[in-house]
């Protein structure tokens, strides 16, 4: 099968498309035909060796993928070949022709959902579902802000914050990426590539501030963040790039609170409770991932690239 693989840690000019044997699934697992794989940030820094988790070489990228059930291993029950599903990580990376997973690992995908879409579930609504229920606790009613809506995540955020009842906020980098985030359902949106946009949020609220700040870039945006929140307010990291510098008082006079978190530290139960959120919201129609741009397998240095430009338009998957 042609796989991309990583030989050594690098630019993304180390990605290679590969001829690689098609792995064979043993017993409880599952070999999944990809149709599309989805590219995420901590691809990105991982391939680079600058990510907490360095798999060992070669390996190929990628735990998100949508396509249909090849065949499975002895002992497999929850799912059988010709299903279509989406994956939650895998064993052997994403971006390629076929993808092994642990029966765990494999989830159904409805027919509304395209393999596309499908290839930008786990990873985008898996932390945004985490971030807004498990960890922020947003309640119907409350003033949520999505730092960088437009993204993957972002727009995972807005679409299940919109169904909770929350209201939404949202910045985005350019106009084309605000219009994605109205169009998603944030009931304000603003530039954060703009120098008032901040006094913008403070008026759009009354004064009063912001619930809950689901940030993207916390090493640019964090110390501003606490200063937009409201009484009790929250702020759930999501992402950083580096260091940052914070002012404590201003959660102290806020009885604010900061947490942070990585996906693959989830619990058990918290994953189970996840899996089963995003199923019934993709069957309810609340789920609809916006693929921003296709690129065949090949160009996964062109996708590695484009994930960390500013200006982010929902989800960059691969096409094997």
């Amino acid at each position: 099968m042609k796989a991309i693989q990583v030989q050594a840690f690098g630019s993304p000019e180390v990605l290679q498309l590969r001829e690689i044997p098609t792995p064979q699934p043993a017993a409880g697992q599952v070999l999944v035909r990809v149709r599309a794989a989805g590219v995420n940030p901590y691809d990105a820094y991982m391939r680079s060796g600058s990510y907490a988790i360095k798999p060992e070489l070669p390996y190929t990228p990628g735990s998100d993928a949508a396509g249909i059930v090849e065949t499975v291993g002895a002992g497999v029950k929850g799912v059988a070949k010709g299903a279509r599903v989406y994956t939650a990580t895998t064993l052997s990376g994403a971006y390629a022709e076929y993808a092994l997973a642990v029966e765990a690992q494999v989830h159904p995908l409805p027919e509304r959902i395209s393999f596309t879409q499908g290839a930008g579930v786990w990873v985008p609504y898996g932390t945004a579902f985490h971030a807004l229920h498990q960890r922020a606790h947003g309640r119907r009613g409350e003033t949520l802000l999505v730092h960088g809506a437009s993204g993957g995540v972002g727009i995972a955020a807005v679409q299940l914050a919109r169904a909770a009842g929350l209201r939404v906020f949202g910045t985005a980098g350019s106009e084309r990426g605000a219009e994605l985030v109205r169009r998603e359902g944030a009931s304000e949106v603003f530039r954060h590539d703009q120098p008032d946009y901040l006094e913008k949020i403070m008026t759009a609220t009354a004064g009063r501030g912001v619930d809950v700040i689901l940030e993207m870039l916390a090493n640019v945006n964090l110390g501003h963040d606490l200063k937009l929140l409201a009484q009790n307010g929250r702020v759930v990291v999501i992402g950083s790039r580096g260091d940052v510098t914070i002012t404590p008082r201003d959660l102290m006079a806020r009885r604010a609170s900061i947490s942070a978190f990585t996906l693959w530290a989830t619990t058990e139960a918290e994953k189970q409770e996840i899996f089963a959120g995003l199923g019934a919201a993709m069957e309810a129609g609340i789920v609809r991932p916006v693929v921003g741009r296709e690129l065949p397998l090949a160009q996964a240095a062109e996708a590695h690239r484009a994930i960390l430009e500013p200006g982010a338009y929902g989800k960059i998957v691969l096409i094997p």
